[in-house]
């Protein structure tokens, strides 16, 4: 592998392999209202946050971590306006006292936050918009959670920096290929890529386990270790869903992200982290394997967006179904199958907003692309022309990533509709 691709290669992994501080959605609304407070140099009388439908249809049903258990949108702006801190971005809340909880609670019952929909903009798009006085700042973040765009305060623009979708940032993804990550994986110089999975794998780690240990949100991860048992499949599927339930239940413990999410973060690194543990393997080999698992699972996110309505689960389970082949011993060949036989089986599961069911959906993802590892180590898979499956395992990742993106563009609509009883179903039905 040349240096060029060698070094874009890590630094995607260091650009993606974040920690961030409960579901980056409510985070990303708490960093711009923080950032706005920040800006404005005083405590606002008011807040008016502007959001995409995708922001909306992922902050609605979850649990803003260190909030005291409060769920929104309002919460998550408000919270990071009192007791935020803006220079830790992905972490904003990481700080929140109670005082800070009950002053968020007390300014909620004032009504001292709006929140309305903007549409025709970027699908990770907020605005937070703050006031005092005569005085006002905004903030806006797009296409990622903390890629802020624009600054304004009291009508002079700080910054005017729009995102360009064609403008090439410090990585390259339209690099990844499913041939080059495995050779990157298998060359990789342990002290350029340990610091960076021995944190996803602490972190991750810790978050599962608290998520088993104590109740959170419908605890799949706990009820699928008291019905299935404890074999390793039932392992890595509990595992990754509890630290779903704990991080969807408000947990204020960090994980390492991927693709801009927690929840993918964690399903693709627990199961392989599982199956390490099961096979006793080298931790080197346990390294490896997770470059492959996160770097198959950015691969498809590349095509899908960050933001859409297809379950985010599916392609990080694929990355660790990915994973988990490659540190089985399999081939190119073998990896590829088992992408494409997750892909042929559980390919479109709909995201209807961050929430307690993520975790369920997460086993089921995970649970699938270990079926497809078992058919793929034995040459069996689902064959081109079949659905979606085309010729090339390159072919029908973008394939997938053309239906993420293009295809179910009216349905992430539809569902946002539905969310926010937008939509006349009686009437439709």
């Amino acid at each position: 592998m040349d240096s060029i691709l060698y070094e874009n290669y890590l630094n995607i992994l260091r650009q993606e392999l974040v920690p961030a501080l409960g579901c980056t959605e409510p985070i990303a609304i708490a960093y711009t209202a923080a950032k706005a407070r920040q800006i404005l140099g005083e405590f606002p009388d008011s807040v008016e946050m502007e959001l995409s439908g995708n922001i909306i249809k992922n902050v609605k049903g979850v649990t803003v971590p260190n909030s005291g258990g409060m769920k929104g949108m309002e919460v998550a702006a408000v919270l990071g306006i009192v007791g935020g801190n803006a220079d830790k971005a992905l972490e904003v809340l990481s700080e929140v006292t109670c005082e800070d909880i009950a002053k968020t609670k007390e300014l909620i019952n004032q009504k001292i936050c709006s929140c309305s929909l903007v549409e025709g903009v970027d699908n990770l798009y907020i605005t937070a918009k703050v006031r005092k006085g005569e005085h006002f700042a905004s903030v806006t973040i797009e296409h990622q959670h903390t890629n802020i765009t624009r600054i304004e305060k009291d009508g002079e623009v700080l910054l005017d920096n729009p995102y360009k979708s064609e403008v090439k940032t410090t990585v390259d993804k339209s690099k990844l290929t499913v041939k080059d990550i495995l050779d990157f994986a298998d060359q990789v110089r342990m002290e350029d890529v340990q610091p960076i999975i021995d944190r996803q794998i602490k972190l991750n780690s810790a978050i599962a386990q608290e998520g088993l240990d104590n109740n959170y949100g419908a605890q799949i991860g706990k009820t699928l270790m008291h019905v299935w048992g404890k074999s390793v499949t039932t392992r890595a599927c509990a595992r990754a869903a509890a630290g779903s339930d704990a991080r969807m239940g408000g947990c204020s413990m960090p994980v390492v992200i991927n693709s801009g999410s927690g929840n993918q973060g964690m399903t693709v690194s627990l199961p392989v982290i599982v199956f390490a543990d099961e096979w006793e393997v080298s931790h080197e080999k346990l390294c490896r394997s997770l470059v492959v698992s996160n770097l198959i699972a950015i691969h498809q996110k590349y095509y899908i967006g960050s933001l859409s309505a297809y379950c985010g689960a599916v392609s990080a389970a694929c990355g660790a179904g990915a994973g988990i082949t490659y540190m089985y011993g399999g081939t190119y060949q073998q990896v590829s199958l088992t992408i494409i036989n997750t892909l042929g089986n559980i390919g479109g599961i709909v995201c209807d907003g961050a929430k307690p069911s993520c975790a369920a959906k997460i086993a089921t993802s995970v649970d699938a692309a270990l079926m497809a590892f078992q058919l793929s180590i034995q040459n069996k898979s689902f064959l081109p022309g079949e659905g979606i499956i085309k010729d090339d395992i390159e072919e029908t990742i973008k394939s997938m990533g053309y239906i993420g993106r293009v295809g179910m563009r009216t349905t992430d609509t539809e569902i946002l509709n539905v969310m926010i009883d937008r939509a006349d179903i009686n009437e439709e039905c």
